[in-house]
């Protein structure tokens, strides 16, 4: 009988348990920084202005779907000078509590013992109500000495009022420790006029991630294998990046390039057309 009772669960848990079990649960690839393609262009001028903008409370970059967001912010976070916390979204993450489980997990993989201190009290139910968690997090944060950026990848998924209220109320008692990045396909509901009249702002926008002609340059001879001169694309403006549209027609030569693509349409082409070659 006493064995019985040893294999039985109980029937209640600690918060610790709970937040335990908790935290196993959650998807642990979400938390992982995307590899980055070999063959990609490094893109200087936009990895130093995310360095500069880590002087800031929140770096926000906001572009349509395809102009490298992700892939810009995953070349930054493995070659940063400081530990970068990441967390890709999915609207699976509307629920609060879900939601602060997974970021409280992403900062503890940089923040150890983070999670110990702050995840049961997302297993106690009148907490929730309240600020209570953010508030948690916002002191132990203000305990450690050293900074650290959370990445918040595709914010755009998250549609939940609650959510982005108590992320307004983090970047209002924001710690100096903690770099607020993420990553948009348009403004997410926070107080972004307050954040720019402040100074506390870094804004990379799609006019920021399309390509200068050196870039395009540079681009064009690693994917051809061929020096060729500087040039100018045609002023059409399309909402699709090129970089991505182009990477379609991989791999081609300049004899056997999609007309679209080589046109290239302003530095955000639309490559509809290679994408049926």
């Amino acid at each position: 009988m006493g064995g019985g009772d040893a294999m039985t669960e109980p029937a209640t848990s600690s918060p610790d348990q709970a937040a335990t079990r908790e935290r196993d649960d959650l998807l642990a690839t979400k938390f992982n920084i995307p590899r980055t393609r070999p063959d990609r262009l490094a893109r200087a001028r936009l990895l130093e202005g995310l360095n500069q903008g880590m002087a800031r409370e929140l770096i926000l970059v906001c572009t349509p779907a395809g102009f490298g967001k992700t892939t810009l912010l995953a070349d930054w976070a493995t070659s940063a000078n400081w530990p970068v916390a990441w967390l890709s979204l999915d609207e699976g993450d509307n629920d609060p509590a879900r939601f602060w489980r997974y970021v409280v997990a992403a900062l503890d993989r940089v923040r150890g013992g983070l999670a110990e201190r702050v995840l049961p009290l997302l297993a106690v139910p009148a907490v929730l109500s309240s600020q209570g968690v953010v508030t948690a997090l916002i002191n132990q944060l203000e305990a450690a000495p050293d900074e650290v950026a959370l990445v918040l990848d595709d914010y755009h998924a998250v549609e939940s009022a609650p959510i982005h209220d108590s992320m307004a109320f983090l970047l209002r008692h924001l710690p100096p420790q903690l770099h607020l990045v993420i990553t948009s396909r348009s403004d997410p509901p926070l107080p972004l006029a307050r954040l720019r009249a402040g100074g506390q702002l870094a804004e990379l926008r799609a006019d920021d991630l399309r390509f200068t002609p050196e870039e395009a340059t540079a681009f064009l001879q690693e994917a051809w294998q061929t020096p060729m001169r500087s040039w100018t694309p045609s002023p059409e403006p399309t909402a699709t990046s090129w970089t991505t549209s182009a990477r379609r027609c991989w791999p081609a030569t300049p004899s056997t390039w999609c007309g679209s693509c080589w046109k290239l349409r302003s530095w955000s082409g639309s490559a509809a057309r290679c994408a049926t070659r």
